[in-house]
């Protein structure tokens, strides 16, 4: 893996302490972070909890692929990308994208690429879960 991303699936809660000390630098003057959450709500039904799924070496050949791909398109120096496994309740963190360089548009444009193409090109699958059942979908909306 590149020495300046770090990527990791994990099934236990991921903590945004580690992703920002990660991205960290002195050459870097603008870190931009993407928190996404299990919400209460999705097409007019209440969520009671997420289960997210991966294909794990694919998964994280493909995340080091969108970073690779971020690193070449805008000149950040450092992302960091961490998904989570497993059952998630509501308010719960499914994943963080800190995206670390040297002027705040790289970053937030490079943030911007990553969680969107994470979600088209990743092996992680999304399982909702209603008061009526549940349903298997796509990771992206």
């Amino acid at each position: 893996m590149h020495p300046n991303i770090n990527i990791e699936i994990l099934s236990a809660p991921l903590e945004l302490a580690n992703c920002l000390a990660w991205v960290q630098s002195p050459t870097c003057g603008g870190i931009d972070v993407f928190i996404g959450t299990v919400r209460n709500a999705t097409k007019g039904k209440q969520v009671e909890k997420l289960e997210f799924e991966a294909y794990l070496p694919m998964a994280i050949a493909e995340m080091e692929k969108i970073a690779m791909q971020a690193m070449e398109q805008w000149p950040v120096e450092k992302i960091s990308i961490h998904h989570r496994t497993g059952i998630l309740a509501v308010g719960e963190i499914p994943v963080i994208i800190a995206v670390a360089a040297a002027h705040r548009s790289a970053a937030f444009e490079a943030c911007r690429y990553v969680i969107d193409t994470l979600k088209k090109t990743v092996p992680i699958w999304k399982k909702e879960f209603f008061a009526d059942g549940a349903v298997w979908v796509a990771a992206h909306p």
